[in-house]
């Protein structure tokens, strides 16, 4: 995928709003990431658009560097640092493509995120790139979260709902994505340019790139399972908050990975 399309999808699409109306996985990942920072330092969050975590962990008192491939992000991100009055705590925002983390000194951070970028680097050499340099410009034990899609979620949504999902509106282009992990929508304007992990595939690719496995958790949970009416049942009973709580443990169990849209690989530089 070329990195017009990325951008220019980037560009219309509202990730801030995106994480505020379904809460869920900005608020287990959140949950996971804050479980295994160091109590201060210097985090990057690379692809972070418009840095909804980014401010988050600006808030928590770290010192932040962002950067992404869209340029309009980046110009979010610094006009939400300023709105939050959190400028002091970002050591810069660029625009910088995850594989090539230019300007960046090796081992430079205590932590590192990169929350986006494997979603859209469908060639193996540039998902192994963009690994890489993660791997180089974070300290040596530092801890990197790193955000996938799930193949089989993905397989699962396409037969739920294939007008929404063409060209997997065919049991050959499924089968086809189920053996490759790449989608490209045919409808303009939508989620595309996309690639999907298997979940057994995830902790031996990392730990290939010089990482020691953490966890792997879905950030999703068992969200996408539960329909808006569901929910509303939990809401009226005044157990709503006890649901997050339960999604949030359930979130690492290992049955569940596959059912996750969005996981979580929590890993260490060895």
């Amino acid at each position: 995928m070329t990195r017009d399309r990325i951008i220019n999808y980037y560009s219309r699409f509202d990730e801030w709003g995106r994480l505020e109306r379904e809460p869920l996985e900005f608020i287990i990942n959140m949950h996971y990431i804050r479980a295994h920072l160091p109590a201060a330092g210097l985090v990057l969050d690379n692809g972070a658009g418009p840095g909804k975590y980014a401010m988050e962990l600006a808030r928590l008192g770290y010192h932040v560097t962002l950067s992404d491939l869209t340029p309009a992000s980046v110009d979010i991100a610094r006009e939400k640092a300023q709105e939050f009055e959190l400028t002091n705590q970002f050591e810069g925002f660029h625009v910088l493509d995850a594989t090539r983390l230019d300007g960046m000194a090796n081992d430079t951070y205590d932590a590192s995120l990169m929350l986006g970028p494997l979603y859209h680097l469908q060639a193996e050499q540039e998902r192994v790139a963009a690994v890489k340099e993660l791997h180089r410009v974070t300290k040596p034990d530092g801890v990197v979260y790193i955000a996938m899609q799930s193949r089989m979620r993905m397989g699962i949504t396409s037969l739920q709902s294939p007008r929404q999902w063409k060209p997997n509106d065919q049991m050959g282009a499924i089968r086809s994505f189920v053996e490759k992990g790449t989608f490209d929508h045919q409808d303009q304007g939508r989620f595309t340019g996309a690639y999907y992990f298997n979940i057994p595939d995830i902790k031996p690719f990392m730990e290939e790139q010089g990482f020691e496995t953490i966890n792997l958790i879905g950030s999703s949970s068992i969200g996408t399972m539960l329909t808006e009416e569901q929910q509303q049942y939990w809401k009226e009973r005044g157990e709503y908050d006890e649901l997050i709580q339960l999604m949030i443990e359930m979130a690492q169990d290992p049955s569940i990975l596959g059912i996750s849209s969005h996981l979580l690989y929590i890993g260490k530089k060895k």
